[in-house]
């Protein structure tokens, strides 16, 4: 009965084969690397050999995944040199972003569909010694055929949020044996490692780390580059509304719209979660209030007194914005997205406003919002009543910043317990 449900799901999977290049397709009108190299997404790759022995295959689907995981990989190039890597992402800008971190370090594919034939080339052909997959990315064939070829995988900065759980339990006769297939799992809180536990991972192959996404590295050199963009901005009062989702801008607009009249001081700063998008929101902001009120990060132009927005229509940049701005309004929170990482405003100590919709860091954000480095606002409304506020008396906005440091420094270490557990369980298991 199990495995019937994994064959039906493969069939519907196979079926949907069409759809996904017309999807692959049409997203490549904004964003080519969507139609370059899609191949890879079917299994075809050059086999990888290596006189140093097999490679470990990390796996980090999109962009935030692969800059959460980057620290760690920098460490095993440092402390494992001969040791070759393969990473495998989903999108073009995962594909980017390890590229320009690691260079000719490692190697990047796509990762391939979940169909089990692509799974078996692809395996058979990098012929990995362990797979290392990040946060959630997990595929009922994807985990089999690593199994089926003796190829360990763990999750690595593993996290379930209930309503993923439930979600898992609501296709249990395919998630169940998925789970109990996996070889190991570092969790990032122990509410983590007890949904995993109930849906059917072993309880010794799981261990509890910690989130890596604490152990951020703060670039000196982005930090003094996020400053300089600050003093561009001409002393201007900054609220971001970071990795923003459609229908995101349009709230924030709407609410923003009386203090803009109110402070002519304010300026918005708006980055999109998606580079694809990037266009389109610049374009609605200059419908909304005009070209000259409307700059965008990517170009030499001034922010002068009639700037009203600017779009961070760039990559890489995410730190460098953070620290420009005095606030952070947390997207993919006021849409059922389930909220992003808001550890990297609290490295800088720039404070954050979080939405309702925040599943994906319940545990991180509940922590915070304890420490008094965050709040929660039920609307985009009320995160700007919040921002009035704190732009008339700035002591509360600088002692939520100083709190959101000082939580985030304390929970650093997470890092250095994954990376044992990546050398005791992948790198050199037990004979």
């Amino acid at each position: 009965m199990r495995e019937w449900s994994r064959y039906v799901y493969t069939c519907l999977f196979y079926v949907a084969v069409p759809i996904l290049l017309v999807r692959l397709w049409w997203r490549g009108r904004e964003s080519a690397g969507y139609r370059r190299n899609w191949w890879q997404r079917f299994g075809f790759v050059p086999k990888v050999s290596s006189r140093s022995g097999p490679p470990l295959w990390i796996h980090a689907v999109s962009l935030g995944e692969t800059i959460a995981i980057a620290p760690l990989v920098q460490r095993l190039l440092d402390q494992y040199p001969d040791l070759p890597i393969v990473m495998t992402s989903m999108t073009p800008t995962g594909k980017a972003r390890a590229e320009s971190l690691f260079g000719d370090h490692i190697q990047h594919f796509y990762c391939p569909y979940d169909l089990p034939d692509a799974l078996s080339r692809f395996i058979k052909r990098l012929n990995p010694l362990g797979c290392l997959v990040v946060e959630t990315e997990l595929w009922p064939n994807m985990v089999a055929a690593c199994e089926a070829q003796k190829v360990p995988l763990m999750v690595a900065n593993a996290r379930l949020s209930a309503r993923s759980a439930r979600g898992y339990h609501r296709v249990k006769s395919l998630a169940y044996p998925m789970m109990r297939r996996l070889s190991y799992l570092v969790a990032q809180s122990d509410a983590d490692a007890d949904r995993f536990r109930q849906l059917g991972v072993p309880d010794e192959r799981i261990a509890v780390s910690g989130s890596i996404k604490f152990d951020i590295h703060v670039d000196p050199v982005q930090r003094r580059e996020g400053e300089l963009l600050k003093q561009r901005f001409t002393g201007r009062f900054v609220c971001m509304l970071a990795s923003s989702h459609s229908d995101e801008e349009a709230q924030f607009l709407v609410a923003s719209q009386s203090m803009l009249a109110r402070f002519p001081q304010l300026l918005l700063l708006v980055v999109p979660r998606h580079p694809e998008r990037f266009e389109s929101v610049y374009q609605y902001f200059v419908d909304q209030l005009g070209m000259a009120a409307v700059e965008r990060r990517s170009l030499p132009a001034s922010v002068t007194d009639n700037t009203r927005v600017v779009v961070g229509d760039t990559l890489g940049e995410m730190l460098l914005f953070y620290t420009a701005a005095d606030v952070v309004v947390m997207g993919g929170s006021f849409v059922d997205v389930g909220g992003h990482n808001p550890v990297e405003p609290a490295a800088v100590k720039t404070p954050v406003f979080m939405g309702p919709f925040y599943h994906n860091f319940a545990v991180i954000c509940d922590a915070m919002v304890e420490s008094g480095g965050m709040a929660y606002v039920e609307s985009m409304s009320q995160a700007l009543e919040k921002t009035a506020s704190m732009m008339v008396e700035p002591a509360p906005l600088l002692g939520m910043g100083a709190a959101a440091f000082a939580y985030a420094e304390s929970q650093r270490g997470a890092l250095d317990r994954l990376f044992l557990q990546v050398e005791k369980r992948l790198i050199n298991p037990p004979v």
